[in-house]
C-alpha cells in the first residue's frame, strides 16, 4: 500500500524537529513539512485548512469544537506549554501590586480567545478571586494594528470586551496610560525598551510558578497537533500513528536535553536547570496524553465557559481522535 502524502506545517521546537528532519517518521506517511510561527499556522488552519497535520491553538480547537464546526481533530501532544505568571505586563503607577488589584482595570489583549489569555483569566479566577466579568477587556494588535479574534466569538452581556481603536496597538496604549495592565504572550516592546511605569505582576515569575504547581499540578497547554477531520474518517489508523510519532519525537528531545557531552542548547547549564525543573515537576515534566492532561483540559473547558466563550460545559475528551483518548500499553 502506497504512503499517504501529506503536510505538516509546525513550529521547529526540540520536540517537533525530529519529525521535521526525518529521525522520526510516522507509520504510512510520507510527510512534507512546513516550519513556520505558530500564529501563522493558526491563521492557515482555521482560516483556509490549508495542511492535513498542523499545529493548533487549544482554545480555539476548543471552542471550535464546543461549536461543532472544527475542521480539525486533535492528538494529546501539546507542543507548546507555558506557565503564564510572566505574561502579565502592568501599569506600576496606577497602585497594581497584587492579583487582586486588577479588578476593575481595563486590561489589554491581542485576543479573548487566545489560549495564554484563557490560562490567565483561570489564573485570576481561581486562584485570586478576580472573575472575568469583573474587568474591562481591551483587544488589537499588540504590536501592529488591526489584529481581530481569529475564530468568531460571541460573549455574554456581562463580560465587558472592546476592540481598541483603529490605528492603535496595546502596547503603545500601555505605555500611554490608556491600558492599567497587558495579558499576552510575548513581551511588549514598550516593556522590552524599558519605557516609564511599566513593569511584570510577578517580578519573580519563576518561583510564583513554581509554586503554582506545586500547589495545583497543572502545567498550562498552549497548543496540540490536530489532523485534518476527513483524513482521520478515512484512514482510522492514521490518529494513533501520528500520536505515536510526536511520542517518539518528545522522548529524543528530552534524551539530548540530559546530554552532557555536547549540549543541545544555547544554555550553559541547561543540565542543572533541568534537573531543577524535575525536582518541581518529576521526571515526566512534559507530558503528552488524555489521562495524564485530564486535569488541564478539564480547567480548559471550565473556564472557556466561565469566561463566556462557550455556551456549554463540553468534555474535554470531544476534542481528541478516539484512538488517541487511551494509551496503549505492554
Amino acid at each position: 500500500m502506497p504512503k499517504l502524502q501529506l503536510t505538516f506545517a509546525c513550529g521547529s521546537y526540540d520536540r517537533t524537529q525530529p519529525l521535521m528532519d526525518g529521525r522520526i517518521g510516522i507509520e504510512g506517511v510520507e510527510l512534507q513539512c512546513f516550519p513556520m510561527e505558530p500564529e501563522e499556522c493558526f491563521a492557515r488552519a482555521f482560516r483556509s485548512q490549508d495542511f492535513d497535520i498542523t499545529e493548533l491553538s487549544g482554545s480555539s480547537h476548543l471552542l471550535t469544537t464546543a461549536r461543532g464546526d472544527a475542521h480539525y481533530v486533535g492528538i494529546p501532544a501539546f507542543v507548546s506549554r507555558v506557565f503564564r505568571h510572566s505574561a502579565f505586563y502592568i501599569r506600576t503607577d496606577r497602585g497594581i501590586t497584587r492579583p487582586e488589584d486588577l479588578r476593575g482595570k481595563r486590561i489589554g489583549l491581542p485576543e479573548y480567545q487566545m489560549t495564554a489569555c484563557v490560562w490567565a483569566r483561570g489564573l485570576l479566577s481561581d486562584e485570586y478571586g478576580v472573575k472575568a466579568e469583573e474587568v474591562h477587556w481591551r483587544n488589537g494588535g499588540q504590536e501592529q494594528p488591526g489584529r481581530t479574534e481569529r475564530t468568531a466569538i460571541t460573549l455574554p452581556p456581562h463580560i465587558d470586551l472592546q476592540s481598541i481603536p483603529a490605528g492603535k496597538t496595546l502596547s503603545g496604549m500601555l505605555e500611554a496610560g490608556e491600558l492599567d495592565a497587558l495579558i499576552t504572550a510575548r513581551a511588549p516592546s514598550c516593556f522590552v525598551r524599558g519605557a516609564p511605569n511599566i513593569g511584570r505582576l510577578f517580578p519573580d515569575f519563576r518561583t510564583a510558578e513554581e509554586a503554582y504547581y506545586r500547589k495545583t499540578g497543572l502545567f498550562p497547554i498552549m497548543h496540540l497537533i490536530g489532523i485534518r477531520r476527513s483524513l482521520v474518517e478515512q484512514h482510522p489508523w492514521l490518529a494513533a500513528s501520528v500520536q505515536k510519532a510526536f511520542d517518539e519525537a518528545r522522548a529524543l528531545a528530552l534524551q539530548q536535553l540530559r546530554h552532557v557531552g555536547t549540549l543541545a542548547v544555547m544554555l550553559p547549564w541547561m543540565v542543572d536547570d533541568l534537573k531543577r525543573a524535575e525536582a518541581v515537576m518529576g521526571p515526566d515534566l512534559w507530558r503528552y496524553g488524555f489521562g495524564a492532561n485530564r486535569p488541564e483540559l478539564d480547567a480548559m473547558v471550565r473556564w472557556a465557559h466561565e469566561q463566556g466563550l462557550t455556551d456549554r460545559r463540553m468534555e474535554a475528551a470531544e476534542m481528541f481522535a478516539v484512538a488517541t483518548r487511551d494509551a496503549s500499553r505492554i
